[in-house]
């Protein structure tokens, strides 16, 4: 049993060894194109290679690690190319998306989001960088899911959870802050039935999002895990 004077004990199931190595991505003490060495992970970890691989495969599902062939891998590292051209496509079509989920949104569906929207708030106030891209993403593709066209969902979905991945290592606090703000303000519009005002928000925030993202490595020592995997 753990006291709280003792350590936490480390993970060592795959999934546990996944959702860890994920909080360092998030925390950038692991940065975007790091490798990450099966040997000494599980030397970290204490863990077989074994536990290792699938804990790699569980993150590349998600689109945290690239695993390439004959390489190994490494931390997923999204360039500025890749990410205009991702918030491109987002505009188009979230702009469409809008004009529909304001004609068909109903007091339950949003409610539904007024409740998404707080966990959101609690997330960017705890500074949770993982759990805020991941919310703030899935805030709109709850909106296609209400929509009900599931074609959109599908491809939403994807280049939500990329958004996210992207997000999550050069998105500040303060613009994530800023982000959820602006969810709220696109929701009152809708809410007053003002198409054409809440398309103008929801493309104002996509290109927002997008204008605020550093792609700069953030300044002082990497530490923790990728300095376990170094020595």
């Amino acid at each position: 049993m753990t006291t709280a004077s003792s350590p936490a004990p480390a993970p060592d199931s795959s999934d546990a060894i996944a959702s860890d190595i994920a909080a360092n991505i998030a925390a950038q003490r692991l940065p975007p194109g790091a490798k990450l060495p099966e040997e000494a992970l599980a030397r970290v970890y204490q863990v077989s290679r074994t536990k290792i691989r699938a804990a790699l495969v569980m993150l590349a599902k998600d689109k945290l690690v690239d695993l390439i062939p004959d390489k190994g891998a490494f931390v997923s590292k999204p360039t500025v190319e890749e990410t205009r051209n991702l918030f491109f496509v987002r505009r188009a079509l979230e702009a469409a998306m809008v004009r529909q989920f304001v004609a068909c949104a109903t007091p339950q569906d949003y409610a539904r989001l007024e409740a998404h929207l707080e966990l959101e708030r609690q997330a960017v106030k705890e500074d949770n960088m993982q759990v805020r891209s991941s919310l703030l993403s899935d805030f709109h593709i709850l909106l296609a899911r209400i929509v009900g066209n599931d074609v959109l969902t599908d491809i939403l979905e994807k280049l939500a959870r990329r958004s996210a991945l992207i997000t999550m290592l050069y998105q500040s606090t303060r613009d994530a802050a800023c982000s959820s703000e602006e969810h709220v303000a696109f929701i009152a519009a809708a809410r007053a039935g003002d198409v054409e005002r809440a398309v103008e928000l929801m493309e104002h925030h996509l290109l927002h999002v997008e204008q605020a993202l550093a792609f700069e490595p953030k300044s002082g020592p990497r530490k923790d895990l990728l300095r376990e995997l170094l020595s």
